[in-house]
């Protein structure tokens, strides 16, 4: 096997030397919930699967865990798929059709994306009250989606400008309709696109911490983000179970990256088209 150019062995050691602080914290979660004491990362037997007992039992007044990640789930699920949806509708009618103020609509796009959640959390929480939204599970998923709709937008508009136009042109003479021939032939040939959206939606909600934490306050509803702080807010914190709490939460973090970690890579692969 050829050895890789001097350059690239140098940049590999730098990336791996990067990587150790992260590692190392990972690493240092696990251990902590794993024994009862860890000093630096080396483990102090024995072991205390006392950390873990909010698998199977209520603590402290919390919720049982399995609420928490049910209701991550729905949310992390219906976030990626609202996402998707109207994300790909939209690009597409942008990079296909052309319409008064498109320019002026595509730059409104990039400024809301600009936006940070918390500095409209206030004008949120007055309208998810009027709309009779708040605390509820849908009302969050209904304003993560709409936060995250910009950037969508803008990643499948670079996808469906690679796309041939004398292809479609030549199914749009053949009588395909508009609706089928983005169904049928638009959508299959950017399935890359889609899938990366996709997997970067459902970890971006997954990792929601703001909104559930703000727009919802019954413990039924309450999310992994939300339930994990509740061990952090009081006098005595038991550092053993927050980290035990973190792996569980972090869990189906690294199976979706490591499964949709090539999907990631496409996700910045579209036409950088106007």
């Amino acid at each position: 096997m050829p050895l890789l150019p001097p350059r690239w062995r140098l940049l590999l050691i730098v990336l791996a030397v990067l990587t150790v602080p992260i590692a190392s914290g990972v690493l240092w979660l696990f251990l902590t919930g794993t024994f009862h004491r860890v000093h630096g990362l080396v483990p102090v037997p024995p072991a205390a699967p006392a950390n873990w007992r909010f698998l199977w039992q209520a603590v402290g007044g919390r919720p049982p865990v399995y609420v928490a990640i049910v209701n991550s789930l729905i949310f992390a699920v219906l976030v990626a798929a609202l996402e998707v949806v109207v994300s790909s509708m939209a690009a597409y009618a942008i990079s296909r059709m052309s319409f008064p103020g498109r320019r002026l609509y595509l730059g409104l796009v990039l400024v809301l994306h600009a936006f940070p959640a918390v500095s409209l959390i206030i004008a949120i929480f007055y309208i998810l009250r009027l709309l009779g939204l708040f605390d509820t599970l849908t009302g969050v998923i209904l304003v993560k989606a709409a936060l995250e709709l910009p950037l969508g937008i803008w990643l499948m508009k670079g996808f469906f400008d690679t796309l041939s136009w004398e292809m479609e042109m030549a199914a749009l003479v053949d009588g395909v309709s508009r609706w089928r021939l983005f169904w049928r032939v638009a959508l299959p040939l950017v399935r890359p696109g889609l899938l990366a959206l996709g997997t970067f939606a459902l970890l971006s909600a997954w990792g929601e911490f703001i909104l559930p934490y703000t727009l919802i306050v019954s413990s039924q509803r309450t999310l992994m983000s939300s339930y994990l702080q509740t061990f952090l807010t009081e006098g005595y914190s038991d550092f053993g179970m927050v980290a035990a709490v973190g792996v569980v939460y972090a869990l189906p973090v690294i199976v979706l990256f490591a499964a949709g970690q090539r999907y990631l890579l496409n996700i910045y692969g579209g036409g950088l088209k106007g």
